[in-house]
């Protein structure tokens, strides 16, 4: 189907911008480090995250995304102990009630995204201080930045008028400098969270041959985050949480999401979001070393007669995992 392509060139000629929505992952309560820079270093142990997403499978050109993402304390000396079982084979959490120390953390960001003749990739590093409130909560602020890079392939481009100046023979470039913010407020029970990411404006260069009108500024990206453990026995717990994006001009998006967790081993759960699709979800953490997570979209937009739903697989890693933590303390 080239009707995909049109439509993209159009949306994307019709802002007259390289201005970008980041890509949507339905697992982010996975890893929240990639829409905010103030978890780097949140867990006692190096966090690496691998994710592939494949958007609207069935719709030729539609958006995949693949990331690697690792963050990692520093100075950090309340480490928690395992996740253990009694003798009446409960679950007991431990390590999170002790006396804790300001630490910081540090982490990276590698991502490339590709929408039919659209292409983005990503790379950013991030810093993170966090401050222990009293011995059950604390709240961290971050920031990050780097590089990121556009481009629009036009001989992947198919409009009624090939002859359109706009485009171009060769790719056309945009390189932009990212700066993205953020504050983390956590517990064993909950987690509220905001962040801002694409901040800088007019930081772009080009690469063109004909001149472009376009005012070339990122969209600014806001994110809001909320979630709650309930412990419905020692073995299973249940995490309601919720989170709004909003990318001006866009419209605000709304996720709704409900995870359960058995000996915090195995989860499933479900989110919503409101006018474009269900997602269904599971994982398991296999060691102190290895997790993996699934998910599938049911598209609900007029876009469900032309797809056949979205796949996203999340590989996480517990490098220098020295409490030999099974089920990530702080994110459950």
């Amino acid at each position: 189907m080239k009707h995909i392509y049109l439509l993209i060139a159009a949306v994307f000629m019709s802002v007259s911008t390289m201005a970008q929505q980041r890509p949507h992952f339905s697992q982010y309560m996975l890893n929240n480090y990639l829409l905010n820079p103030a978890l780097s270093g949140i867990e006692d142990y190096t966090d690496v995250k691998v994710g592939f997403r494949q958007q609207w499978v069935g719709l030729e050109g539609a958006p995949s995304t693949f990331y690697v993402t690792a963050h990692t304390p520093l100075n950090k000396t309340d480490i928690a102990t395992s996740t253990v079982r009694n003798r009446n084979i409960k679950i007991k959490r431990i390590g999170i009630g002790q006396r804790a120390r300001p630490h910081h953390g540090l982490g990276v960001v590698a991502q490339a995204d590709k929408t039919g003749p659209l292409q983005n990739t990503l790379l950013n590093a991030s810093y993170a201080y966090h401050l222990p409130l009293n011995s059950k909560t604390k709240i961290s602020a971050g920031v990050s930045g780097g590089l990121l890079q556009y481009n629009l392939n036009p001989q992947m481009v198919h409009l009624r008028n090939q002859n359109d100046p706009t485009l171009y023979d060769n790719n056309i470039n945009e390189l932009k400098m990212d700066l993205n913010v953020g504050l983390w407020l956590y517990s064993k029970n909950y987690f509220v969270g905001v962040s801002g990411s694409q901040l800088l404006r007019d930081t772009g260069t080009r690469e063109t041959q004909v001149t472009f009108n376009g005012s070339g500024n990122l969209q600014k990206h806001f994110v809001a985050t909320a979630g709650y453990r309930i412990e419905v026995n020692p073995e299973v717990a249940v995490i309601p949480s919720f989170q709004v994006n909003y990318a001006t001009p866009s419209p605000v998006s709304v996720d709704l999401n409900l995870k359960a967790t058995y000996a915090d081993r195995v989860w499933v759960g479900g989110s919503l979001r409101k006018g474009d699709a269900f997602a269904g979800m599971a994982g398991i953490n296999i060691s102190s070393l290895l997790s993996l997570g699934y998910s599938y979209d049911i598209t609900t937009s007029a876009l469900t007669y032309n797809s056949a739903g979205s796949h996203e697989i999340v590989m996480g890693l517990k490098l220098q995992n020295r409490g030999k933590v099974i089920c990530p303390i702080w994110l459950w």
